[in-house]
């Protein structure tokens, strides 16, 4: 997933004094609270390492911390001081180059003249400050960009999403650990065992969104996809499942795996998921600096998608496609609509799901029945991202917006959609629509899977 857009034209704001819709000061206190909480995150994952943790590169796979954390500022700084405010660069527009991810691969980015931790921190302040500013000044309506607040929520989803990277940069590197939080929720005590699997109806539902304030340009626009009856677990597949797939010989067997997976595991070395290590007969993981056994309860974590395709063969299903997946997250039988979430319209709260980093693990499979659908499918939101068959691809009526290369140079068969977020992923940007991708080898990321099948016929009909 990447949000690195940039203005391609010039500001062309609403004068002041032009007409707002009436809840602007709410709106306004919405935007404040969404960048504040954005920045308190990333203040939290830059501040507790030393500055040589910040400019180190842990993996090839990730920036720098410190390039993240002036990124997001000149993100900020390019599209809402610039773009919206009209505003003068604060620093050498020089200093834009190096922090266009479009420019600079993610294994050059140490190489480059980037800002210190000292100049970086001072940068991102300065915007802010600067930022508010502008907030408090600016009307919500007479162009596109601003209407509803969208320039600000677009920051405030990309410094969020920036943090779920960089709380994934803390996952890789080495040393004591520096981050802590306390375990999420258990699934209820007395509660009578969960079906395993539910049988999602097949027929039309309306897919994606037109009406979201917020939500990013391949989530639109919304139309009507119709799905054939399916069975769907009901929760994802846990660590004790995936441990029976092993245990069975599943990683040496190529009868169950994508031809590119079975090269790919062959070439890596891969023999269990990611950050798993075997030691006396017990599988261990590392977690943010802590080794421990690896909980048998909790869905499965780092796994690519051909490790989650594998297992699906496996056991004798398949993967969910994107659309199978939303209609299962959004769809409500009784009235025919789609929600935003699973659990209805409201915005997510903690007895929904497992987000914002309030746990630096997912729950055990079965948590948060609060946060389930209408067809009793539980953690769709939250917990781990969900691997789908689908490649990423724009909707049927697509158009790029506002930058063309913000999804639309993804688009193809090399990128596989992932749904439904993460422990590590923000509320503002898990919404049932929210459609997140990488490549099918990508292992680094909060990424699980849950299985599907198809019904037979005459059932869900």
């Amino acid at each position: 997933m990447t949000l690195d857009p940039r203005p391609a034209a010039p500001a062309t704001h609403t004068a002041p004094g032009e007409p707002e819709p009436a809840e602007g000061d709410a709106l306004r206190e919405r935007i404040a609270a969404g960048l504040g909480r954005a920045r308190e995150r990333t203040a939290l994952l830059t501040e507790a390492v030393d500055d040589a943790d910040l400019v180190a590169q842990h993996s090839r796979l990730m920036s720098p911390l410190v390039w993240d954390l002036a990124h997001v500022g000149n993100q900020e700084e390019l599209w809402l001081l610039r773009d919206v405010g009209g505003r003068d660069p604060i620093l050498p527009e020089t200093v834009d180059q190096l922090y266009d991810a479009f420019q600079h691969p993610r294994g050059d980015r140490p190489a480059l003249p980037l800002l210190d931790p000292a100049e970086s921190r001072r940068y991102v302040r300065e915007v802010r400050g600067r930022v508010l500013d502008l907030l408090e000044r600016t009307p919500l309506t007479g162009r596109r960009l601003v209407e509803d607040g969208f320039a600000f929520g677009m920051i405030v989803q990309h410094e969020q999403q920036h943090d779920e990277t960089m709380l994934a940069t803390h996952q890789l590197r080495r040393g004591p650990a520096v981050l802590d939080a306390p375990a999420p929720p258990a699934r209820p005590a007395g509660e009578p065992p969960l079906p395993a699997e539910v049988l999602v109806p097949g027929g039309r539902f309306t897919m994606g969104t037109s009406a979201e304030p917020w939500a990013l340009d391949n989530e639109r626009p919304a139309h009507e996809v119709d799905v054939a009856a399916f069975w769907l677990d009901t929760t994802p597949v846990s660590a004790g499942d995936y441990q029976r797939f092993m245990a069975a010989g599943g990683y040496d067997d190529e009868r169950w795996w994508h031809p590119e997976g079975w090269r790919h595991r062959q070439e890596a070395g891969i023999v269990a998921p990611a950050f798993w290590k075997l030691d006396g007969g017990v599988w261990t993981r590392r977690r943010f600096g802590h080794v421990e056994p690896v909980p048998a309860d909790e869905p499965v974590l780092h796994v690519c998608w051909y490790e989650a395709d594998a297992y699906a063969r496996w056991a004798g299903r398949r993967l969910p496609s994107e659309a199978e997946w939303e209609k299962a997250a959004r769809h409500d039988p009784a009235t025919g609509r789609s929600r935003r979430y699973p659990w209805g319209d409201d915005d997510p709260q903690e007895r929904h799901a497992n987000l914002g980093q309030r746990h630096l693990r997912p729950a055990p499979v079965g948590a948060y029945p609060a946060g389930a659908s209408p067809l009793g499918v539980r953690q769709l939101v939250g917990d781990v991202w969900e691997w789908t068959s689908s490649d990423f691809r724009g909707y049927p009526g697509f158009t790029a917006w506002p930058y063309a290369e913000y999804s639309e140079v993804f688009f193809g068969p090399e990128y596989k959609v992932l749904r439904g977020g993460s422990f590590g992923s923000d509320a503002t940007a898990v919404r049932g629509t929210f459609r997140n991708w990488d490549y099918p080898i990508r292992r680094q990321i909060f990424s699980g899977f849950r299985t599907a099948r198809d019904a037979a016929p005459g059932e869900g009909a």
